[in-house]
């Protein structure tokens, strides 16, 4: 019998050992738009990709010079239908041919794993585009499915925080009625393909539209009181989290709990006109680096503790094509050349703005963190042992 349970602990130590090394910061990506006319070629986006060991990213299209240059890359990408194809899309016949024409010709050397029909079109002013946005999903899902890539590609649409009615308290989470049909037809396609709920999630708009009734450390990650859900009583030490949270209980309340929520857009602009307040170089640089702290331990919501949140960063780049307000040209991580717009824990080696000899200090951060998670796992290893060992000399 002490043999058995020295065995039985052995290898649960063994398990436990190993479920640790299996996790890596694997919930992390960075959105790659190219709304600029100074942006740098794929090949090196991608080298700069390698660089931050940043293996997940999003595109807003499906052009074909990124999709070749990410070939035989570890990055796995995200593509997007385009607002506009929509209405063309719907037609299975019409989705057969956007997916063997945009798709399969770079599949599987670029590792596609999901496409993201439209953008924020459930709080589009449009009704038809709204209408036709299950539609054409279901095509692009049946004509991956017939071309027998549809257990490797998922098929969602990122939507705007905009969709709830209310989202505070989280529990109180709800879908705006005017759109509830729609909701409720887009949420039974994710149900059925297992596919996730994204959303753009932007901590950022509600401080700039309540500064004097949002804490600024609530939304920047910072150390604050937080705010107790009435209901649940969880307890949210952040905005990003709650409005994740609001997502979930949302669904739930039209019967659909058991969908993922992920966040495919979230950041803070480094700069904006006088009227965005928050936009400073400063909270940007804060946000997205406690952000990023928080994405190294793999951490998931007060809901969901256990359950990873995968979230998408924007931007890679600021670009200086983009309409509206100055706050949507300074989104980026990073200058075109390749410089830092600012620090969040990375740190260039090379005084040059090629990105080959660039460097992630975070990355060397996480490695030291994770070596003293290893000494630490290994010391309880060693006294969940002995506490065995001496339990069975008393038992024996």
């Amino acid at each position: 019998m002490a043999a058995l349970y020295s065995r039985i602990a052995m290898t649960y130590a063994v398990i436990l050992f190993f479920t640790h090394l299996s996790t890596g910061v694997a919930a992390l990506g960075i959105n790659y738009g190219q709304v600029g006319n100074n942006l740098p070629p794929p090949e090196r986006v991608l080298e700069l990709l390698r660089s931050l060991k940043v293996t997940k990213s999003r595109i807003y299209d499906t052009n074909p010079e990124i999709l070749t240059a990410f070939a035989n890359s570890n990055v796995e990408l995200i593509v997007t239908v385009e607002n506009d194809m929509i209405g063309q899309l719907k037609d299975p016949q019409q989705a057969l041919q956007w997916v063997s024409a945009h798709i399969k010709p770079y599949f599987p050397a670029t590792r596609i794993t999901g496409i993201q029909v439209g953008n924020e079109v459930l709080t589009d002013p449009d009704p038809t585009l709204m209408a036709n946005l299950v539609p054409a999903m279901v095509g692009i899902h049946e004509a991956l499915a017939q071309l027998g890539l549809d257990s490797h590609i998922q098929v969602s649409s990122p939507n705007s925080l905009a969709v709830l009615a209310q989202s505070f308290p989280p529990s109180a989470g709800t879908f705006k009625s005017e759109v509830s049909t729609v909701v409720y037809q887009y949420l039974q396609f994710l149900s059925t393909t297992e596919s996730p709920f994204w959303i753009n999630a932007y901590p950022y708009f509600a401080y700039k539209d309540d500064p004097s009734s949002i804490s600024l450390d609530y939304v920047l990650f910072n150390p604050n009181p937080g705010m107790v859900d009435p209901y649940t009583k969880l307890r949210y030490d952040n905005m990003l989290y709650a409005q994740v949270d609001a997502i979930t209980f949302a669904m739930a309340r039209m019967g659909f709990g058991g969908i993922g929520v992920r966040v495919s857009e979230t950041g803070w602009p480094s700069k904006g006109d006088p009227n965005e307040v928050g936009a400073t170089l400063e909270n940007a640089a804060l946000y997205n680096k406690n952000l990023l702290r928080r994405q190294l331990k793999n951490e998931g919501t007060p809901l969901k503790p256990n359950m990873r949140l995968d979230v998408y960063v924007f931007a890679l780049f600021n670009e200086d094509m983009k309409p509206g307000p100055t706050s949507e040209r300074n989104y980026g991580l990073f200058q075109p050349d390749g410089t830092m717009a600012y620090n969040v824990g990375l740190s260039a080696l090379s005084t040059s703005s090629s990105t080959s000899s660039a460097s992630i200090s975070l990355t060397s951060s996480a490695t030291k963190g994770a070596r003293k998670e290893y000494q630490s796992l290994v010391y309880w290893m060693f006294v969940f042992l002995l506490t065995c060992q001496v339990l069975m000399r008393r038992q024996f």
